[in-house]
């Protein structure tokens, strides 16, 4: 474990602490990945503001929605805001979800008293099954916490930066992505982030998984936290670790001043389905 300073600024009230949780996931097994992600982040270094889990946390990316897919408020989402409370951190992660009769690959963002905010993966994965079993979202998500406006996207939805990109509509300052991005691809993997970071003026945090999964799938991690010029603030690798990382806000800020290319950035409107 490792916390690690952007920019070696030690105010940290105009800071972000962000833990980035990558670690192997036990095949369809809510209990134990539950309890496994419980002593990780209760080991964490120091206290985070933001806690970040890889997509499908609790079961790996299965397609076994009938079996696995939770209601809302059921155990999944109970043990979420369990842990928010006691780590009083905004926590973030997608599960697969039953609602309405309909399968969703949903990331939740719960605040530590409880209250949540909702993103239904846009981009399913044409490779898999996904877009056979599961219903994709049409809106974004861009949540207010602590100063900062931050947007939480799900693994291949990394691949498509207009739904990605930074709006007047709607400004952020931390783009998210839970994944589990597998092996075979890991170059796309980080050289998207770092993309997004740059074409947005913005911090990027992409948090995956490792080990491999039921289908035999390999996962070599790569999170990666990355500032708004592009350049990699922490990488954890290969193996399973948890890091905190520490973005400041002043220099985002005076970097967008400096340099405020998204004023030249083209208008355009999204489609919904």
């Amino acid at each position: 474990m490792e916390i690690v300073n952007s920019y070696g600024k030690e105010d940290h009230s105009s800071t972000l602490a962000v833990a980035l949780i990558q670690t192997d996931l036990i095949w369809e097994d809510v209990t134990a990945n539950l309890a496994t992600l419980e002593e990780k982040i209760a080991a964490l270094p120091e206290a985070a503001d933001v806690i970040v889990l890889p997509e499908m946390f609790s079961t790996g990316f299965s397609m076994n929605a009938p079996t696995l897919a939770e209601p809302m408020n059921s155990t999944t989402t109970r043990w979420l805001k369990l842990i928010a409370a006691q780590t009083q951190a905004l926590i973030l992660g997608s599960f697969q979800v039953k609602e309405g009769g309909r399968y969703y690959n949903r990331l939740l963002a719960v605040r530590p008293e409880g209250t949540y905010e909702v993103y239904d993966k846009r981009h399913l994965f044409r490779m898999s099954a996904e877009p056979e079993i599961f219903t994709a979202g049409s809106q974004r998500l861009v949540l207010d916490w602590k100063g900062w406006r931050i947007s939480p996207l799900i693994c291949y939805d990394l691949r498509f930066p207009v739904w990605s990109r930074q709006s007047s509509h709607n400004p952020y300052d931390l783009l998210l992505y839970v994944a589990n991005w597998p092996a075979a691809r890991g170059y796309a993997w980080s050289t998207l982030l770092r993309a997004r970071a740059i074409e947005n003026l913005s911090y990027v945090v992409g948090v995956n998984r490792v080990g491999n999964d039921g289908n035999g799938t390999g996962h070599t991690g790569g999170s990666l936290a990355v500032d708004f010029l592009g350049e990699i603030i922490t990488d954890l690798g290969e193996a399973a670790s948890e890091k905190v990382v520490r973005l400041a806000k002043e220099p985002l800020e005076k970097y967008r001043h400096q340099f405020p290319a998204h004023l030249d950035a083209d208008t355009f409107s999204l489609g919904e389905n």
